[in-house]
């Protein structure tokens, strides 16, 4: 049985949207406003609250929780239950419909050496077993917190624990590409620290309808962190981009076009998934020196390139991440090493879209390049990520000095303009007052 979920776990592969292969073109600028307008509250249960931040047809859910991670996914599963009803199945029916044009494809198949005459045979079971057995493979390396939160969140929206589950570990499976960089001293007016995480993924599936932000409130020596924000989709408790009261920001991107420094890559790998190591740098860690030490001492599972910020520190690394390796990057010891399309930028790091990705990098490299000395929140968003075209499901860009995250989401069904997320209006939110957040009252609680 094992084989036939290995193949049908790479049937995944190409939903991570890398589009290394030279197409893309410089963009137009973004010139939108900036929305500055308070999150508008909805509603309250015992320790979460819920309201909506964003402008007129990009509309988020923001979620206030506190208390216990169980306590923490009931009061998101209460307040999230009509959306997580929905979007369970919708992902689950998404991902299945994906395989059968590659399965009924005999040209594909042989192009790919896969029988598919087997893998139609698990296709009703398949992705389910394959999700359940990568849980199973690195279920011994995560916090308690994890299964905590998750069976909360199951209890609190009246929803199936595994299906729940399985929705947080499809990251294993499913990396995106994505663009990222860090810029401080000479490369920024100021000097203080600025990044960027778009994230490049699925804009045809449900995704882009679910956009939440929830922001964790730990109680105060309980042992469960500090404050943090956590941008990702309806119930989802894993981390693929995020701030923390600590000042730490986290950037991702999914390699598929790694070099031989990699190493082996297995899509099914016994070790701590990364959804949940960037969560623990989130939540736990308070410098750039604990989240890498976090990041080295893991025992890691996938080709990825991860991004570290710490504001305090005014200080930035990427990481080549795989379970051969774990390299720190820095700007005068920047990879891959290229010239040509990935040069160094004074104070950057960057990576654009994937690690071997020749015409993305270059574009990224142009325009931090051209407005080094003057990057910027919002230069970033009017000229950068519109001119690389990158962060299509989602963006985010850090602001340390203001404690400000600048937030732009993929068009939902329903609203009208661009589709993806960098050509549309941002939100930036106040992170110090997030954090400063008080829990429900009794009167708001009551009036639920």
């Amino acid at each position: 049985m094992r084989p036939r979920l290995l193949a049908l776990s790479l049937l995944l592969a190409p939903a991570r949207a890398s589009r290394c292969n030279g197409d893309a073109q410089p963009g137009a600028p973004n010139l939108h406003p900036i929305d500055t307008a308070p999150p508008v509250f909805v509603r309250a249960v015992p320790n979460g609250k819920l309201y909506s931040v964003g402008p007129a047809g990009d509309v988020k859910d923001l979620v206030h929780v506190w208390g216990t991670p169980y306590e923490n996914g009931y009061a998101m599963g209460q307040l999230l239950a009509h959306k997580l009803k929905k979007f369970l199945p919708e992902v689950t029916l998404y991902f299945e419909s994906q395989f059968v044009p590659k399965l009924a494809n005999d040209t594909w198949c042989h192009e790919h050496r896969f029988r598919c005459g087997a893998l139609k045979e698990v296709l009703q079971d398949g992705l389910t077993a394959a999700l359940n057995l990568s849980y199973h493979m690195t279920a011994p390396y995560i916090k308690p917190y994890v299964m905590e939160e998750i069976r909360g969140l199951a209890a609190g929206g009246g929803v199936d624990e595994v299906q729940l589950r399985n929705l947080m570990w499809l990251g294993e499976l499913t990396r995106g590409a994505c663009s990222m960089f860090g810029a401080k001293d000479s490369a920024t007016p100021d000097g203080n620290l600025l990044q960027l995480r778009a994230l490049d993924w699925d804009v045809d599936g449900p995704f882009r309808n679910y956009h939440t932000i929830v922001v964790y409130h730990p109680t105060p020596g309980a042992g469960d962190g500090h404050a943090f924000a956590n941008l990702a989709f309806t119930g989802y408790t894993a981390s693929i981009t995020g701030f923390s009261a600590a000042k730490l920001g986290i950037s991702e991107i999914g390699v598929s076009y790694p070099d031989a420094s990699f190493g082996s890559e297995s899509y099914l790998a016994r070790g701590y998934p990364f959804g949940f190591l960037i969560r623990d740098v989130l939540q736990f860690d308070a410098s750039l020196d604990e989240a890498t030490q976090r990041i080295t001492n893991a025992k890691r599972t996938c080709d990825l390139i991860l991004g570290v910020g710490d504001g305090d520190a005014n200080d930035f690394s990427g990481f080549q991440y795989s379970s051969h390796v774990a390299t720190v990057v820095k700007p005068d010891s920047l990879l891959p090493v290229n010239d040509t399309w990935h040069p160094p930028v004074a104070d950057v790091v960057y990576w654009g879209m994937d690690w071997i990705c020749p015409n993305d990098n270059r574009m990224l490299a142009h325009q931090l390049t051209r407005h080094h000395g003057n990057l910027t929140a919002a230069l970033t968003i009017s000229d950068v990520v519109s001119y690389v075209s990158t962060g299509d499901v989602h963006v985010a860009v850090y602001d340390y000095a203001a404690m400000t995250m600048h937030v732009a989401t993929a068009r939902p069904d329903g609203s009208d303009g661009p589709l993806e997320a960098y050509k549309r209006q941002f939100t930036s939110l106040d992170m110090t007052a997030l954090f400063a957040e008080k829990p429900p009252s009794l009167v708001e609680v009551d009036v639920v």
